[in-house]
């Protein structure tokens, strides 16, 4: 093959020839392009997918551009190793969404191929990144509980060597505290046994299993394939074994959530919470009153701690029902006389495990309804009377028991996003203060803040933080829907409880995801190949550093903190932590961060490669920088489903809309376009961004596009940003018809032909 030699491929299937002049395209490509190879096709797909590729092995081509289909359409990865292949959408983004034969649909399909054109031009095949030092294909296991054991097995059993890091002198987690567990079988009705002691067994006797007790993580440093690991003491905090791993499961769980103090938990003895009659139960086999050790014969279960769940966690989980309808079971099987209330603002028994809710309704022991506890007080025999209102049958009621059970919230074992977001303000001080004074300052509160019980789960040495960035209620960020173990922090998995709220079930399929991911990361990552969303990319990020201004810009605002800094604050590329976003790229001002196949200068080069018409020809043009992950697939719907596109729009891909660098704005600006709309992820507290935080990072450095504008002497509104989901493809057309509106409203650009 010779790799800079191109060649173009027309297909005239499809409906293609029948709405665009072919012809007239070929000449595009070898009268204007000055391209020697360009060839009809009847079709890309089956028979014509095979003879292109014979074309390309006779022709000895390099470098490949198809105009027929898009690109998700196509076959997958067909062509031999090395070639460079672009294709053109002429079907689903010109002919499908543009009436045919017409002067505006030839211009759209022609610009397409330049573009197309001046992009393979310029992109070199991507070489896979693989270290000096071999990728290490073990997994550390983080946490010994049933997600960390389940994870531990299942890594072991697909021959994967593995080290189970956990913080107690045994295995077995909560899991190893509970009496019984929840029925997950069918038919859902009987208790089980937990099964743990079977689990630690298999565990401590599996042969690729290295298990830690009494340990915790005293540093990560490293990346994906390249983790080096130190132990230390969880008693005394001395240094323990040291080694390196390939990838991370984050198992470490849950602690109890003390109970609001609207009701007398800590007060009143009789008033506990759901995890301590679970060790009564377990330790003891009878549940007896705290204050005399007088034996139970009723008890009230409160599952919303006497305020709504809103004012403590804006998340309720199904657990803590579970719970309270199994521990309700301990008591009737215990003594068939006995009597327990359930009182609740929501009963949450999800799936099969209805049908457990409705067998211990079916207990006349057991008495369930929704209410509020508004109080509870000792009576004048020692008991306790619970007072509730508002409960379903509409009176305030009350109640005398002997014990009042309440429901335990599960706050996740990870780091605390507050004390991780402080952590780096202070290191952010600790580098950029005014004087020396402040900086020592800030230096000493990093040392404090990094002892934080919230901030010391796995010690990673990370410019951003030692710990996963958490959301406001605890849990490790990610993109739960999309890619739920996928942390912000490559090839360190989070799994079960740790995660979100789960029962063993659950925490069993959660560890055996999180267990695949994690020998997915270190098997792809001794390809050199990126992991999700970019799974399979073998691009990565080239810094010119010799320009480098050290302004931090990109190992602040990468979301997975890729980049570590030198004592001047230079980036120092970790590269199997990239997820090949190009955040690092749209953030840089000098523009030193490229990939091979993705850089500033080659969207540049499309961008300035499409022909716009002079003022008077009053055809606007419009630059379209869309998101690859929701926004440029939706444009595939829109041809799919046959609706009208704006036909001045001229549409570019982009790998996340962070990676969008603020000069391209202005070269469009200064070829002659109208205008520029960024479309990207929505983001938030829901988001979608595959990216974590790109599209917010575009909107946050829309500040620097309008400073530029405002230099050019270009109105604001000549450029907008939006947010879209894949689902929405149907809103595109309206967004791009209403800044035509706009766009008309400020008329064409001045910069039009100079």
């Amino acid at each position: 093959m010779e790799d800079d030699k191109i060649g173009v491929f027309v297909c005239t299937g499809y409906g293609i020839a029948d709405a665009l002049d072919v012809d007239a395209l070929c000449k595009v490509v070898t009268e204007e392009c000055g391209v020697g190879f360009c060839k009809t096709v009847e079709s890309c797909e089956g028979p014509g997918l095979a003879g292109i590729l014979e074309f390309v092995e006779s022709e000895e081509l390099g470098k490949v551009v198809v105009a027929g289909i898009s690109a998700r359409r196509f076959e997958g990865h067909v062509f031999p190793a090395g070639v460079v292949v672009e294709h053109v959408a002429l079907r689903e983004h010109v002919v499908w969404c543009q009436p045919p034969g017409e002067e505006d649909t030839q211009m759209l399909a022609e610009d397409y191929l330049r573009m197309a054109l001046a992009k393979i031009r310029k992109v070199s095949a991507p070489e896979p990144f693989h270290p000096e030092e071999e990728i290490d294909k073990s997994v550390l296991v983080v946490g010994g509980g049933i997600t960390g054991l389940t994870a531990a097995l299942e890594v072991a059993k697909t021959g994967y060597d593995v080290h189970l890091v956990e913080k107690a002198d045994r295995l077995g987690g909560w899991l190893a505290k509970q009496h019984r567990s929840v029925p997950t079988k069918p038919p859902y009705r009987d208790l089980e046994d937990t099964g743990v002691d079977a689990l630690v067994a298999e565990v401590e006797g599996h042969s690729r299993i290295q298990v830690h007790t009494s340990s915790v993580t005293g540093s990560i440093s490293g990346a994906p394939g390249l983790f080096d690991v130190t132990l230390a003491s969880a008693t005394n905090g001395e240094p323990g074994d040291s080694f390196r791993v390939g990838a991370i499961v984050q198992a470490t769980g849950w602690r109890p959530k003390d109970p609001r103090e609207t009701l007398p938990y800590g007060q009143v003895e009789d008033v506990v919470r759901s995890i301590d009659l679970e060790e009564m139960v377990k330790n003891r086999g009878t549940i007896t009153r705290p204050s005399d050790g007088k034996e139970v014969k009723s008890i009230a279960f409160l599952q919303n701690g006497g305020a709504p769940a809103q004012a403590d966690h804006s998340y309720c989980s199904s657990i803590c029902s579970l719970t309270a309808l199994k521990q309700a079971l301990y008591l009737r099987e215990g003594d068939t006389e006995a009597k327990a209330y359930i009182f609740y603002e929501f009963m949450k028994t999800p799936g099969h495990y209805e049908d457990f809710y409705r067998r211990v309704q079916e207990d006349p022991g057991v008495f369930l309804t929704r209410g509020d506890v508004t109080d509870v007080t000792r009576d004048d025999d020692g008991g306790l009377v619970v007072t509730a209102r508002h409960t379903m049958q509409g009176e305030d009621i009350q109640v005398k028991v002997d014990l009042v059970v309440l429901a335990t919230g599960m706050e996740p074992n990870a780091a605390d996003g507050e004390a991780i977001r402080a952590l780096a303000d202070a290191k952010r001080k600790a580098e950029t203060g005014d004087t020396e004074e402040q900086r020592q300052a800030a230096a000493e509160n990093v040392e404090a803040l990094r002892q934080h019980e919230g901030t010391a789960i796995l010690n990673l040495d990370y410019r951003q933080g030692p710990d996963l960035p958490a959301l406001a209620n605890g849990f490790p960020d990610s993109h739960f829907i999309c890619f739920p173990y996928e942390t912000r922090r490559t090839g360190i998995y989070a799994a079960g409880a740790v995660r979100q709220p789960m029962d063993g079930v659950g925490s069993r399929e959660d560890a055996t995801g999180a267990a695949l991911k994690a020998i997915q990361c270190v098997e792809m990552t001794a390809r050199g190949e990126a992991v999700h969303p970019r799974a399979g990319d073998e691009s990565y990020p080239e810094f010119f550093l010799q320009r480098c201004t050290q302004c931090k810009r990109c190992t602040e605002e990468c979301p997975f903190g890729v980049l570590n800094e030198d004592e001047k604050g230079t980036p120092l590329l970790q590269a199997t932590r990239c997820r090949r976003c190009g955040v690092c790229m749209g953030a840089c001002p000098e523009r030193i961060v490229s990939f091979k196949d993705y850089s500033v200068d080659i969207v540049a080069s499309m961008i300035k490669a499409v022909e716009v018409p002079d003022e008077d020809e009053e055809k606007p043009r419009i630059l379209a920088l869309l998101c690859e992950n929701d926004a440029y697939p939706a444009l595939d719907l829109v041809g799919q489903h046959r609706l009208r596109m704006n036909p001045f729009v001229r549409f570019i891909p982009v790998r996340c809309l962070g990676s969008v660098n603020s000069v391209w704005i202005t070269e469009a600006i200064s070829a002659g376009y109208d205008g520029v709309v960024l479309i990207g992820c929505k983001y938030g507290d829901d988001y979608q961004c595959h990216f974590i935080k790109g599209s917010e990072l575009a909107v946050a450095r829309g500040e620097n596009i309008r400073e530029k504008l405002q230099q050019m002497a270009m109105e604001n509104e000549r450029v907008e940003i939006h947010e879209l989901q894949i689902s929405d493809y149907e809103q595109l057309p309206k967004i791009f018809d209403d800044f035509a509106e706009v766009i008309e409203t400020y008329g064409m650009n001045p910069f039009k032909g100079m």
